[in-house]
Formats: C-alpha cells, sequence, structure tokens
C-alpha cells in the first residue's frame, strides 16, 4: 500500500487516499483499489500541520500490519458485477501436499536434466505435474485434463499437442526415473527391501484389434478386450519400488523371471525374500529365486495339490490351537518340484522348505459367500439353460454336469440342456478346504506366525492396484502407441508413489482414499484481487498441514501466499 496524491488539472487541488496495488492474473495487468479515501490536501492541513508526513507513517504502519497478517482488508463488492465467458474462479489447494512430496522426490530435477538433451520446447516438467496431480486428484483423459488445467496454481504455458508429444520423453527414461525415485526413497525414508513384494494385474483397453502388446488374455475383470499385464514391486511399507508391462496374454506365472532379473540387476537389493500368490508359485520361479540365493515365501493352492498334501491339510492331528477358531501347524518337508531345463525338459528337483497350514473360520465364511453367487448362477442355468452361453456362465461352469457349448457360438448346445445336473460331488470336494491357507516358504528358521505375518503384507499390493483402477481411473486406456502406453502408467506409477508415502507418514491413520478426497475437497475461489476464500477444514486436513508444513485452515489467503507453497 502507499499513499496517493491526485491532482486535479482544473482546480489544482490535491486528493489524498491510501490505495493497494495488485496484479490481476484474469486480466494479466496491475491494478489499484482504494483502501481508505482521506481527503482533499487543503482541507486536511485544518487538521494536520503535514498532512502528507501523517499519513505517509499511517501507510507504513499498515504495512507493517499486513506483514504480521493483522491488517483487516476492505474489498468492495458490486452486485452487478458479471463474469466474462469461460470464468472459473475454483482451484485446488489440496495438491500442494501432494507438491511437495514430488519435489521431496526430485521428479522435478530429473525431468528438466534429461529434457536438456532434447530439441523439445515445452516444459516437460509442467506437463508431468499436471499429468499426476490430475490422476490423483481428478483422473480424467489427457484431453480432459489438459482443459482442466487451470484447477491448479501452475503455470501453463503448453498444448495438448505438447503433452502427447511429451509423452514419448517420458515413456525413453521410464526406467531411469523410476531408479531415481527408489534412490531417492532409500536415502528420505530407508526404504526396507529385505521382502520384495510382487504381484500381476491386468488392464483393458476397449479396442477391437490386438497388437504385440495390447493382446486378449485371461482378464482379472473377465472382460474379453484385449489387456496388458502389469507385474509390479512393493516395498515392506507398501511403497512401490518398479513395475514392468508384458503382453495380455503372458501368464501371470511366466512375469516373475523376467521382472525379478531386472530388478535384481539394476536396483542392487541385496538378498531378497519374495511374496507373492499362489499364480506365481510355479517349479520354475521357485528354482529361480533359489539360484538367485534369495527367498521365497508363497501361497500354495491346496485344492490342486497331490493326495498326500491335501491328506495332510486336513489331519487334525498336529494343529496348534490360537484361539476363536484360528489353528496352525507347520512342518519343515522336501518338496518336489518341476523344473525346466534349458532344452525345454522338465526334470524334477528337490527343495527343502517349512509350509505352514492355518485355519480361519473367517476365511470359511468368506470362502461360501463367495461361492454363493455362482451356486445360484448354477442352479439357474440348469433350470434356463438357453439364458447362458459360456461367457456369461462364467463362475457356474464347474458345478455343472453334462454341460457343452457350441464352438462356434459359444451356446449350450441344444442336445444336453436337459440333461444338465448340478455337482454335489464337486460342491462337497471343495467345501471340504474352506477356511484352510497353505504357505510354503525357504525361510525355514522362521516361526510360522512370522511366516504368515510376512504373507499377509501381500494385501498392499493388492490394494495398490485397487486404488490405481478406482481412485486414479487408470483404465480403460485409450492410448495406443507403447510408448504412449507405458508413459501412461508411469504417470500411475508416480501418482500411487506419492499417495503412498503420503498414507506412510501419516503412519496408516488415513486410507489413500480418504487423503486424496481430502485433498481434493481442499479448494478456494478467486473472490477480489489476488484474494482466494477457503471453505472446507477438517482433522485429516489438519494431520496432513502438521506433517508437510502446510497451514490448510486459514479461510482467506493471498495469491502470493499461496505460491510459497
Amino acid at each position: 500500500m502507499y499513499l496517493k496524491k491526485s491532482t486535479n488539472r482544473k482546480t489544482g487541488r490535491t486528493y489524498l487516499s491510501i490505495v493497494n496495488s495488485y496484479y490481476d492474473k484474469q486480466a494479466k495487468q496491475s491494478r489499484t483499489s482504494t483502501v481508505r479515501s482521506l481527503g482533499y490536501l487543503d482541507e486536511l492541513l485544518k487538521e494536520y500541520d503535514d498532512p502528507i508526513a501523517f499519513f505517509t507513517e499511517e501507510v507504513r504502519k499498515m504495512n507493517e500490519k499486513n506483514s504480521d497478517e493483522k491488517l483487516l482488508i476492505n474489498l468492495k463488492i458490486s452486485l452487478n458485477e458479471s463474469m466474462d465467458f469461460n470464468y472459473n474462479a475454483r482451484k485446488n489447494f489440496g495438491y500442494a501436499a501432494l507438491s511437495k512430496i514430488y519435489h521431496e522426490l526430485g521428479i522435478d530435477k530429473f525431468i528438466r536434466n534429461r529434457q536438456r538433451h532434447s530439441n523439445e520446447k515445452y516444459d516437460a516438467n509442467a506437463i508431468m505435474k499436471l499429468l499426476v496431480f490430475s490422476r490423483l486428484l481428478y483422473p480424467a483423459s489427457k484431453k480432459k485434463t489438459y482443459e482442466n488445467k487451470d484447477m491448479f496454481f501452475e503455470k501453463v504455458d503448453f498444448s495438448l499437442d505438447d503433452i502427447y508429444k511429451s509423452l514419448s520423453l517420458f515413456s525413453k527414461h521410464s526406467d531411469a526415473l523410476q531408479f531415481w525415485i527408489h534412490e531417492r526413497i532409500k536415502s528420505l525414508y530407508n526404504r526396507n527391501t529385505e521382502l520384495v513384494y510382487y504381484d500381476v494385474t491386468n488392464y483393458y483397453f476397449e479396442i477391437d484389434e490386438q497388437d504385440d502388446l495390447r493382446k486378449k488374455g485371461v482378464s482379472k475383470e473377465h472382460r474379453p478386450d484385449p489387456i496388458v499385464q502389469m507385474g509390479l514391486f512393493m516395498d515392506t511399507n507398501g511403497i512401490p519400488i518398479t513395475y514392468k508391462l508384458f503382453p495380455g496374454n503372458a501368464p501371470d506365472k511366466t512375469t516373475l523371471i523376467p521382472a525379478l532379473s531386472r530388478i535384481q540387476r539394476e536396483y542392487s537389493l541385496g538378498r531378497i525374500i519374495v511374496v507373492a500368490d499362489k499364480g506365481l508359485t510355479t517349479g520354475d520361479n521357485i528354482w529361480y529365486i533359489l539360484s538367485a540365493k534369495n527367498g521365497y515365501v508363497l501361497s500354495y493352492s491346496i485344492r490342486s495339490a497331490d493326495k498326500d498334501f491335501q491328506d495332510y491339510v486336513l489331519d487334525e492331528k498336529g494343529y496348534i490351537d490360537k484361539g476363536n477358531g484360528f489353528k496352525i501347524k507347520t512342518r519343515l518337508y522336501p518338496r518336489e518340484i518341476q523344473v525346466t531345463a534349458t532344452n525345454g525338459k522338465k526334470i524334477k528337483k528337490v527343495v527343502d522348505e517349512r509350509q505352514v497350514i492355518f485355519y480361519s473360520p473367517e476365511y470359511a465364511r468368506k470362502a461360501k459367500q463367495d461361492r454363493e453367487a455362482a451356486l445360484i448362477k448354477a442352479m439357474d442355468l440348469i433350470k434356463n439353460p438357453y439364458k447362458y452361453n459360456k461367457s456369461t456362465a462364467y463362475g457356474a461352469l464347474k458345478y455343472v454336469k453334462n454341460l457343452a457349448f457350441d464352438p462356434n457360438t459359444g451356446e449350450i448346445l441344444e442336445s444336453v440342456r436337459q440333461h444338465l445336473v448340478f455337482d454335489e460331488e464337486r460342491l462337497r470336494e471343495e467345501e471340504k478346504f474352506d477356511g484352510y491357507y497353505a504357505i510354503v516358504t525357504s525361510e525355514y528358521k522362521e516361526p510360522p506366525e512370522k511366516i504368515i505375518e510376512m504373507y499377509r503384507g501381500l494385501w498392499k499390493i493388492e490394494e495398490s492396484f485397487k486404488i490405481t483402477k478406482s481412485d486414479f481411473e487408470s483404465r480403460p486406456v485409450y492410448l495406443s502407441l507403447k510408448d504412449h502406453i507405458d508413459a501412461h502408467f508411469l504417470t500411475c506409477f508416480i501418482s500411487l508413489v506419492i499417495a503412498r508415502i503420503l498414507e506412510h507418514r501419516l503412519k496408516g491413520k488415513y486410507s489413500v482414499t480418504e487423503i486424496l478426497e481430502n485433498l481434493r475437497r481442499a479448494s478456494c475461489s478467486h473472490i477480489k484481487e489476488n484474494y482466494y476464500l477457503f471453505d472446507f477444514y477438517n482433522d485429516v486436513l489438519e494431520d496432513i498441514g502438521k506433517e508437510l508444513g502446510i497451514d490448510f485452515s486459514k479461510k482467506f489467503m493471498r495469491l502470493g501466499e499461496i505460491k510459497k507453497f
């Protein structure tokens, strides 16, 4: 603020006022507003010996108070004021928390360094920030993300075409950026990789034609669309380490060896224990893990195991009651596995491992609940076979005897429709193993309770896949070029890393979904000049703010103050 002296050329009289100058971001020019009208100088001389000196001192005091944020600002608002076309005064402030972690990881530094060797003129870091913050808070297509760019307090001097061009740059440096982030997390958070969790999921594309990457395979969502497989590694804190994409028709079990080979070679993790689900429990995977001097904790399918193992599971001898119906038993056992030799033939190997079996009443109830829908469908299929085909009968097929389909249409053959019978024997066989769970591990010196605890950490990676698919809306994927697809998943990976770090720093008090929902609501509206009004605050934002040094409680803030965050 300053003392303004306006002299009228006709009368020669000087009028004094205290005004505030500011930069109007919408109009892109400097403006002034009157804070206090003082009067004509000749009239003020009747009251003050030196009005200019007096009010200059007043302005100094006001500015001093202003710096201490104790000044009350008077804003004049006209009820006749209207909005220009496409006027949007709403902006998000919650992304300040995400931005802090983004810069803490040095992603901005990495991208700027890599772009120096590129001829592209756009700001790749600004584009990456838009893609990541939007994926976390307002997930949408690249086009819609660009259209919503004004939701953030960021400088946007790039086009939609620049976004698509940048995807090739991001893909080119994807592996290096993942490693960069890993090294930063090691330095900042003392990343623990003694246990490394691995799992595979897939993402679908709403397209008809397949290509080298997008292929039809076993969809986790039982969709007929082409998919791409993603293998993801995660540390013990639930923070992703790296990912690798595979063609959609690659079976889960074939992804571990190439993915593990890469992470061991490039990330120098030392000895690790791989924790994974039963879809990855194969002889080849186990032998590779052991040959690389690593360990494993893997779930093991009881229903597909040999009869000796099933009899051991069902035999009550050896179980230790842990209370509430939960029981455990374990044994050290030499198990024979099938390993593929270099000539492609299968050879037998024996591995000494600890087998941990436990029974949980909760698991038993869940198994029955999960089966219920399939049983209802099976009964309906038997009564109304004309309603179903091979695709829509999914899940119920194994409970129906005499079922056969037309190989061309997938319809149930007319000749068998009157002979369909419910497979009671199959149901009873499955029910025998409800509630039982088996884990096999190379870590035979560890107590069974510790093995179970190690394995249960796998739920975190399964939750990560749910987050990317629901909160991040990462599929369906609308991109077609391979490098663009990889860049899309890179931005999803970075988003997941940032979200998990924030969750970790808050000590797991809030879920990722809760965190993002509240950061999304931490928004503000431009009211006048450079002042913004905030309208949401709660305990989640308070905790995030305390952890990251951001004050989410203020109801009003200047643009300059906002930009400091």
